[in-house]
């Protein structure tokens, strides 16, 4: 096995390991595009362990993703990745090494990674939000670079694909703050904003998945059956939440085997959404384009 593959497949290990909501560089994903979501997987994983793991001091956290962003940087202008720093995972040289030839293969912008790296450091500072906006902000840095780079991954490039992936990507995230609710006022953080009822606050995130559904069926080959899965899952997860009278506090949603029938059979007769469904949504729904090479 040659270096890059090598470092690629420390990449998938580590998207195979970690456990998440929805899939991630799954079989239904097209195989030349796995190593290269694995790699974009891996570099987030790790930026968000160190915001959110452990113990550290916030100084500590908001340092070792400066040294993140270097080492980003760095894998940009194509200079190779040095030894794990103090604190860094064993496996930051691969990631790099994976990641850099991925950014130049796929010609990524960096301008979405230091979007991911901006909402990490927020995760680090911020606790609390106060308004819907609020929240959205943050999801248009913390969700949404990802669907984003698996577009142009998939070789997308499209203004009307990176819209219905915002609206995806962020209901997708907003899904996991109302599914981990009791999990995160545990940890001090709630994202839920006073003036939402969480009922509101679901109706609103399906708004947002009924947006994006389009690309579903937008994309083509193997690549829309991986969204449409992602897309039956979320919305599946606020369904149990709306089964439960909105109270996450009793029992944590989450998809499991008596949910495989549903899946399955929505799966399958799958059907294109109705013409209105078919234009991007209306402006509350968009997000402001940052990317920046």
């Amino acid at each position: 096995m040659s270096e890059l593959a090598s470092a690629y497949a420390v990449c998938e290990r580590l998207a195979r390991e970690h456990y998440e909501n929805f899939p991630v560089a799954s079989l239904l994903m097209p195989r030349a595009m796995r190593p290269h979501v694995a790699a974009v997987y891996a570099f987030a994983r790790i930026a968000d362990d160190f915001a959110d793991e452990g113990s550290r001091p916030a100084a500590d956290r908001l340092a070792l993703l400066d040294g993140w962003h270097g080492r980003l940087c760095d894998a940009v202008l194509g200079r190779a990745a040095v030894s794990p720093r103090p604190d860094e995972p064993t496996a930051a040289v691969q990631i790099f090494q994976a990641l850099a030839h991925t950014i130049a293969e796929k010609s990524l912008p960096l301008g979405l990674f230091e979007d991911l790296l901006s909402a990490f450091r927020q995760d680090v500072t911020v606790s609390r939000y106060a308004t819907w906006g609020d929240v959205l902000d943050y999801c248009r840095r913390s969700a949404n670079p990802i669907g984003r780079l698996v577009l142009r991954i998939a070789g997308y490039r499209d203004e009307r694909f990176d819209t219905w992936s915002d609206a995806i990507c962020t209901a997708l995230q907003l899904t996991n703050f109302w599914q981990d609710l009791s999990m995160d006022v545990r940890r001090g953080r709630f994202y839920l904003p006073a003036d939402v009822a969480l009922a509101d606050a679901l109706n609103r995130t399906r708004g947002l998945f009924d947006v994006g559904r389009p690309l579903c069926d937008a994309v083509g080959g193997r690549l829309r059956y991986e969204l449409r899965a992602v897309w039956l899952g979320g919305t599946r997860i606020l369904d149990r939440l709306r089964d439960a009278d909105y109270d996450p506090f009793a029992r944590r949603p989450a998809l499991g085997v008596a949910d495989a029938p549903w899946l399955a059979w929505r799966f399958s007769t799958w059907r294109p959404p109705s013409p209105r469904l078919r234009r991007p949504g209306p402006r509350s729904l968009t997000f402001r384009r940052t990317e920046k090479r």
